[in-house]
């Protein structure tokens, strides 16, 4: 137990010090006993606070999140409102101050009240109000406070290891979420323009007379009895689109401070596009690459397809895989085992940091405590995997590698664009979220782009601007450093922008926009509305093909 002395405390122990030293300078009995007695009080709080902290333990002061939910759902920037208790089975009150979470770097946690009292037998309510910066899934590992012992000169730290997962999701999620499900079901062609044809719809084509096969219930009365013949109405349908969603999903695209980076603001427009065409009917697909292919889900439609697409995009660009993370096995360990002391004292004191094998097994038995299930990921053995398994389990963040990945990128990002062109039935339309290829670096990608000129479906590139963020991408950097670099990132986004062009390849503007302009809350209320507008507007997309079995990893 760790007994910590207050400011007052500290404060008295000083002023002791002093008078014992003016009593022996002035050779005064009652000066230097008097202060004697102050110290020896101050050994006796001590020795109370231990013991009362200790009583309050034994009988029983603990956290626990109310209701049965060990995990909850958000859209990024949202705001999860989590409910908790801290119980105290003690006869005596016990007195707190500094009450606060422990979370992932990745979340924003702001905890009611920080400061009171846990009365005699009973409990209190404590109140949490998360919001995720970045998607992904992250953990809660349990709140921390400060209890103070009488006279209140003392304080012991305790640390109460509950996890609870937050899951965040694309800001679209939120008015997903929101909007009214089941109605009238879109029919849909399984390929081709979109475009009004005959068929079964709302919209009215035509008066026509009829023809054999010909419904009854089509058949216009008033207009029969106006012309003296046989009148139906023709209504109309439109084909839907099937639609490929490509993301870059490169380390180096998320350096920068977390919510603000190109890989941020890309998967938030990615949702916003999913949710778009979903809404129209159409059936979307996506692939999220980086040097291999980290995620592809075939073109579907419906509720359900449109909540896993989401979801892919929240999980898949993490980095606790091997070749993606900027943490060793080592590192892995250690930081498993840190988070393993407080929820298993006892067993995990007894291990140390260079024993892996033991660490690998123990994290295996805890993981059931985990608030989320974890995924397979991408690791060099088996020991290995079970350490990145743990930190997926318990929503353990981990630093992307530092090392780039961008021309393993483009080989993998033309690799798979050469598939989904290739696939049946074929994509009427294809959207790229990545840089634009400045010939001067990305070259290679610019000429193999050329070799598809006879591509059946359009394609259009949404540019990852890095140089939009550079003051929070580089934090302390001079501004003429920072000037001098984003006028090179302007300079080779234009290139790239031109290389497009040349090629036939539409460029769209980028919706999210600099983020410093407006607040986090400004800036979700402002894509929400866009997302909604868009949802009732028609715009000229094309379809889409449904995705490949599993596309090849390249040779």
């Amino acid at each position: 137990m760790q007994v910590h002395p207050t400011r007052t405390s500290v404060d008295l122990a000083a002023t002791a010090l002093v008078a014992i030293a003016a009593g022996l300078v002035l050779q005064s009995g009652p000066v230097v006993a008097w202060a004697g007695a102050l110290l020896v009080g101050l050994a006796l709080a001590r020795g109370v606070t231990e013991v009362s902290v200790h009583r309050i333990r034994s009988a029983g002061f603990e956290m626990l999140w109310r209701g049965d939910a060990r995990s909850a759902r958000g859209a990024r920037g949202d705001v999860i409102e989590i409910q908790a208790e801290v119980r105290n089975r003690d006869s005596r009150a016990a007195r707190f101050f500094g009450l606060r979470a422990v979370f992932a770097p990745e979340l924003s946690v702001e905890i009611v009240p920080t400061q009171g009292e846990v009365p005699a037998s009973g409990r209190l309510a404590v109140t949490l109000r998360v919001s995720g910066r970045r998607v992904g899934r992250f953990g809660i590992h349990g709140l921390s406070l400060e209890v103070q012992g009488n006279p209140g000169l003392y304080e012991v730290p305790l640390t109460f290891a509950n996890p609870y997962g937050i899951e965040v999701l694309p800001r679209a999620y939120a008015a997903f979420a929101q909007a009214a499900r089941g109605g009238r079901s879109h029919r849909g062609a399984e390929r081709g323009l979109p475009g009004p044809v005959a068929g079964d719809g709302e919209q009215l084509r035509e008066l026509r007379e009829h023809r054999a096969g010909d419904a009854l219930r089509r058949v216009a009365w008033k207009a029969t009895a106006k012309r003296g013949q046989l009148m139906v109405r023709e209504y109309e349908r439109e084909e839907r689109d099937i639609v490929w969603l490509v993301l870059d999903a490169s380390v180096e695209l998320a350096a920068g401070d977390a919510g603000h980076t190109p890989l941020d603001r890309a998967i938030d427009e990615v949702s916003a596009y999913v949710t778009r065409h979903a809404a129209r009917g159409d059936r979307v697909g996506l692939v999220v690459v980086a040097a291999r292919t980290l995620s592809l889900l075939k073109p579907d439609r419906g509720t359900a397809h449109t909540t896993r697409l989401l979801q892919a995009l929240s999980q898949s660009a993490s980095f606790v895989d091997s070749d993606r993370s900027g943490l060793d096995e080592a590192d892995v360990a250690a930081r498993v085992l840190e988070h393993m002391r407080p929820l298993d004292p006892q067993a995990s004191d007894r291990v140390r940091s260079g024993e892996l094998d033991r660490i690998a097994r123990r994290a295996d038995r805890l993981r059931t405590r985990a608030p989320f299930e974890a995924r397979d990921v991408l690791a060099g053995s088996r020991r290995e995997r079970s350490l990145r398994q743990y930190l997926l389990a318990f929503g353990l963040s981990a630093p992307a590698r530092l090392e780039p990945d961008r021309p393993r990128t483009d080989q993998e990002l033309m690799r798979v664009l050469i598939e989904i062109g290739r696939a049946k039935p074929r994509a009427s339309l294809i959207y790229v979220w990545s840089p634009t290829p400045d010939p001067t670096s990305r070259g290679g990608l610019e000429r193999a782009l050329a070799t598809q000129l006879k591509r059946r479906h359009e394609l259009r590139w949404v540019p990852m601007r890095p140089d939009q963020e550079l003051e929070l991408a580089a934090p302390g950097a001079s501004p003429g450093v920072l000037s001098a670099l984003g006028a090179q990132a302007k300079a080779a986004h234009a290139r790239g922008a031109q290389a497009l062009s040349r090629l036939g390849i539409r460029v769209e503007r980028s919706r999210s926009g600099s983020p410093t302009a407006l607040t986090r809350g400004q800036r979700a209320h402002v894509e929400h509305l866009h997302v909604a507008l868009e949802d009732d507007s028609r715009i000229d997309l094309d379809p889409h093909v449904p995705g490949a079995e599993r596309l090849p990893s390249p040779k």
